[in-house]
């Protein structure tokens, strides 16, 4: 069901806005939040919505997925990507630079804005390289493409040379932009536990010593969450995210070990970089989090075609999606077993994104009308072939979940709604 129309008012919700819940009544107005209150009466052509019982947040943001367009549509497109992160309560979404042809100019990174601007159902910032063509060489011109993107990514690949990242930094602090890393050194074992870490450690000495605003993109390892939490003790703007697949799975969990056949059509979903990791690691994620080392939750959102993810675990491509199942695998899995609030949770997935890229916005009045209600009783299953993305390998199909996304509006207006 889609809504269009000047005025929305929702009623009887229960609203967390500036760190906690009030129960209240909300009206957009031409696109923007214009009342936040107790038994507004409804007047003239407002469109009435009853929500009691449900909760709403500001949007959601995800500052680490993967569009595919342009470059790889027959796995995502910018309409199917947008539509999926609808789906799951997000209204601002960070596309990664692992695109044909990399962002790294303006004239590359406008191939990209131009389909966004065309296709995209919330709002879609994408990030730029750090390097040119995503080679791990030369950096790019940060100050001319700061004004179009999140930050600078090499995902996909780590920088390899302390020399290059340095000189990326040093460039990020002079234009206050953000270095979001995937750390993945390539001297290290493959996929380890060290290939990770190693790097974190490195980025994280040099970003406190040249003061840069610095991220780190799906850590997985227990050995970087305690450097990314010294490096905050030091005083160093380094932040990071983790994924719902590393709070709530491990290697063990990947296939049914005594059944070769699951092992091998099932596999691919349980693949992706970095991979799962040993009990300890999901435990020194979820402590992370609750003592507030791991700010933000991103879904990693990576999708590949039906036949790119059947070719079992060592064979398949890397990646799953992530944005229609987030919330409720977090509200289901952390939330309702006691691990953090739900307040935590919207800080995760809303606040501190936000907060930490500058982002802006905030469930109050003279803000933009981007919201989004959750139904957290009603329970359901995981059913990835009703996927609005085109990607539907996740190890998360047929969990039995709660925090179902009911409602999405962007800018006043119903992008998704049942």
């Amino acid at each position: 069901m889609a809504m269009s129309g000047n005025r929305i008012l929702l009623k009887g919700g229960r609203l967390f806005a500036q760190g906690k819940f009030i129960d209240s009544d909300i009206l957009f107005s031409d696109g923007i939040i214009s009342r936040i209150a107790q038994d507004i009466v409804p007047e003239g052509d407002m469109k009435v919505v009853d929500i009691t019982g449900r909760v709403v947040s500001y949007g959601l943001v995800d500052v680490h997925v993967h569009f595919r367009e342009p470059g790889f549509s027959a796995k995502e497109t910018i309409a199917t990507g947008s539509a999926a992160a609808a789906r799951g309560g997000y209204t601002l979404v960070c596309p990664m630079p692992n695109l044909k042809p990399a962002p790294d100019s303006l004239e590359t990174l406008g191939v990209q804005l131009d389909l966004i601007k065309a296709q995209a159902t919330v709002d879609v910032l994408p990030f730029a390289t750090i390097t040119q063509r995503r080679a791990g060489g030369a950096v790019v011109d940060m100050a001319a493409l700061k004004p179009y993107v999140a930050g600078f990514s090499d995902d996909g690949s780590g920088v390899q040379t302390a020399e290059v990242m340095r000189e990326a930094m040093k460039l990020a602090k002079a234009n206050d932009c953000i270095i979001s890393a995937h750390c993945e050194d390539m001297d290290e074992p493959p996929f380890s536990a060290s290939s990770e870490y190693r790097q974190v450690e490195r980025d994280a000495i040099m970003a406190a010593e040249i003061g840069c605003r610095y991220h780190v993109c799906h850590v997985s390892t227990k050995e970087s969450v305690e450097a990314i939490r010294k490096a905050k003790a030091a005083g160093a703007s380094v932040t990071c995210e983790t994924g719902p697949h590393y709070l709530t799975l491990i290697q063990a969990d990947r296939v049914d070990l005594n059944d070769p056949a699951a092992t091998l059509a099932d596999g691919g979903r349980f693949r992706m970089n970095p991979p799962l990791r040993e009990a300890d690691d999901r435990e020194a994620l979820i402590a992370g989090i609750q003592d507030g080392t791991v700010e933000v939750l991103a879904t990693d959102h990576a999708p590949h075609t039906a036949d790119e993810k059947s070719r079992g675990y060592d064979n398949s491509l890397m990646g799953i999606v992530g944005l229609e199942t987030a919330f409720p695998v977090m509200y289901t899995k952390l939330v309702k077993t006691g691990r953090i609030s739900l307040e935590k949770l919207f800080e995760l997935m809303c606040d501190n994104p936000r907060r930490i890229f500058g982002f802006g916005g905030a469930l109050a009045e003279g803000q933009k009308a981007d919201v989004a209600v959750f139904d957290l009783d009603s329970e359901f299953t995981i059913d990835s072939s009703k996927f609005a993305s085109m990607g539907h390998s996740t190890p998360f199909d047929g969990w039995q979940v709660q925090g179902h996304c009911v409602m999405t509006i962007k800018d006043g207006k119903v992008v998704y709604s049942e």
